[in-house]
């Protein structure tokens, strides 16, 4: 079906973006402070997505696609990095607004501990995958960064928020990785993953997600903190 990614791109953002400007919600009077950050993340994970493009780490099914390309991306994988970092973003905001809690910050240091315990390992027995390696290093280097480093206080409320968005990402993902069709949106390179698939998700997408989100929100800080002047990096977040 021409035209499905970028379907999956529009039913993912126009919900949220219209829900940000109910008055209960106002997400929009956000924007700020975090639409720059939501940009500078784009812009990273667009170089990163060209060059694994360039390198065959994945590559896309022009069956699905509208036939736009700027440089070797599609518009729809453009899109991708607006559309579903707000959604998630703005989720997450809705999650706080609800009442919704994290865990410890003891807890939360275990749970950073066991995430790093666990990527960096395995990034480092891998290097011939290349997008396990790539993911999970990085990944790694984000969260030791926001919870040793920064000291951030919004760590362990982050990861209750990713748990939450996970159910939602299993339906993007899955269908722009072949859930449901008879061919997938997105295809990897068997060399460059683990094999091993959730549904037909690369268990490498779950962490390259997470580091997207957690780098629209750490990227959010810093602005804020230079619009504002906030003293502590650490504090917790407005949306998160």
């Amino acid at each position: 079906m021409k035209g499905a990614y970028l379907l999956v791109d529009a039913l993912t953002l126009l919900p949220t973006l219209l829900f940000s400007f109910h008055p209960r919600i106002a997400f929009y009077c956000h924007r700020a402070t975090y639409l720059p950050a939501l940009a500078v993340t784009a812009v990273i994970f667009l170089i990163w997505d060209a060059c694994f493009t360039h390198l065959g780490v994945w590559g896309f099914n022009p069956q699905y696609l509208t036939g736009s390309h700027i440089g070797n991306l599609p518009i729809e994988e453009w899109l991708f990095f607006v559309c579903i970092p707000y959604a998630c973003v703005f989720t997450a905001y809705c999650r706080r607004l609800a009442g919704g809690r994290g865990p410890t910050k003891r807890n939360e240091q275990a749970a950073t501990a066991v995430l790093i315990g666990f990527l960096l390992p395995v990034a480092l027995l891998n290097p011939h995958h290349r997008y396990t390696f790539t993911t999970f290093l990085s990944l790694s280097i984000l969260l030791a960064y926001c919870s040793y480093i920064l000291k951030a206080r919004w760590l362990g409320r982050f990861y209750f928020s990713w748990l939450v968005l996970l159910l939602p990402l299993l339906v993007v993902d899955g269908i722009l990785t072949g859930t449901g069709l008879h061919a997938p949106i997105v295809w990897y390179n068997p060399q460059d993953i683990l094999g091993i698939r959730i549904l037909t998700i690369p268990v490498e997408d779950f962490f390259y997600g997470m580091e997207l989100v957690l780098l629209n929100v750490l990227l959010y800080y810093l602005v804020q903190r230079l619009r504002y002047g906030r003293s502590s990096p650490g504090e917790m977040p407005e949306f998160v």
